[in-house]
């Protein structure tokens, strides 16, 4: 089974890092420019220095080639994805499609696996997620991710032919808590970040990831996921990793936002748009979300970290 990655960002090359491992990869690069830098030196010098490329991945620009691979991995922004299948969808029917990408699309609130459905409908989606850093993948340190596909029998081949030495895939066939364990996380990564930042200490860190992650359940559950889903890798995994390190960019922004310092807008912040869409649908549906819509308001500066603070100290007290 032949295997490219579509996206050449830090997670993109990382993946393609590792899956070097069982065979050839080819690695899809938005521009020549880009593609031959990296083909020529055998680096991602600007999302992976000091990562050397194996010789069996081979970067292009030429889309064309590198979809006629068996498995194509989407490893682009979720606000972009919906944009690249639609303009690709002919050259993309058919194909089995695994994405790798994490969040609620701001437009449709939908995930990437309903997003693929939507644009791409013969196409055979897979989701990719779970509590990993691109650095540790590209690196060759021990990574566990969620594979889910609601097509069971695809998802055991995926399983089979995606799993590596060093990255380890459990299956699930409930796309839908996959896809929000990995997307709200981000939502209260931001929210740790800045209580970190504006000195509330780890005890407040420790409280919002606990709240956080009923709120996860809660809107889970609304939108017809599993439990268990959100209780393993894709959303409890996650929420651990991202909540707590500065490797971690929702982490960091919100970071930024708590010590009231300037972020680089360059860098993909999923969490943003996610809060956004997640508090939007909450509202609408009458769901309790206090965090995720403080956050919201935080990282668009409707709310100063003072006020989130107040937003959500003075809430009236409840039972757990």
């Amino acid at each position: 089974m032949s295997v490219s990655v579509l996206g050449s960002g830090a997670f993109g090359t990382a993946l393609a890092i590792s899956l070097a491992g069982n065979g050839p990869v080819t690695l899809w690069s938005r521009t020549t420019e880009q593609a031959q830098l990296m083909q020529q030196s055998r680096e991602n010098s600007g999302r992976l220095p000091g990562v050397t490329l194996p010789d069996n991945i081979s970067v292009t620009a030429d889309f064309e080639r590198a979809v006629q691979s068996d498995v194509l991995l989407l490893a682009v922004p979720m606000q972009k994805l919906r944009d690249a299948l639609t303009l690709n969808s002919a050259q993309l029917s058919g194909k089995t499609l695994v994405a790798c990408c994490k969040g609620i699309e701001l437009t449709s609130g939908l995930g990437p696996v309903a997003v693929i459905n939507q644009t791409v409908p013969d196409a055979h989606p897979a989701l990719l997620t779970g509590p990993s850093f691109a650095d540790d993948i590209a690196r060759g340190l021990p990574t566990a991710l969620t594979l889910a596909c609601t097509d069971a029998g695809l998802g055991e081949n995926l399983q089979q032919e995606l799993t590596t030495a060093n990255l380890r895939l459990y299956r699930t066939t409930d796309t839908v808590g996959a896809e929000l364990g990995g997307a709200l996380k981000n939502v209260m990564a931001i929210g740790c970040g800045a209580a970190i930042g504006a000195g509330l200490g780890d005890s407040a860190r420790a409280a919002l990831i606990t709240r956080g992650f009923a709120e996860m359940q809660r809107f889970a559950a609304l939108r017809g996921a599993r439990p268990d889903t959100l209780m393993g890798l894709s959303g409890l995994g996650d929420l651990v990793l991202t909540c707590s390190s500065e490797l971690s960019r929702n982490y960091r922004f919100g970071l930024s936002l708590g010590l009231n310092k300037s972020f680089d807008s360059a860098t993909t912040v999923e969490g943003v748009a996610t809060a956004q869409a997640m508090s939007k649908i909450a509202a609408n549906e009458g769901l309790d979300m206090p965090i995720s819509s403080t956050v919201a308001k935080l990282s668009s500066g409707d709310y100063s970290v003072t006020d989130a603070i107040q937003a959500l100290l003075g809430r009236p007290l409840k039972e757990e």
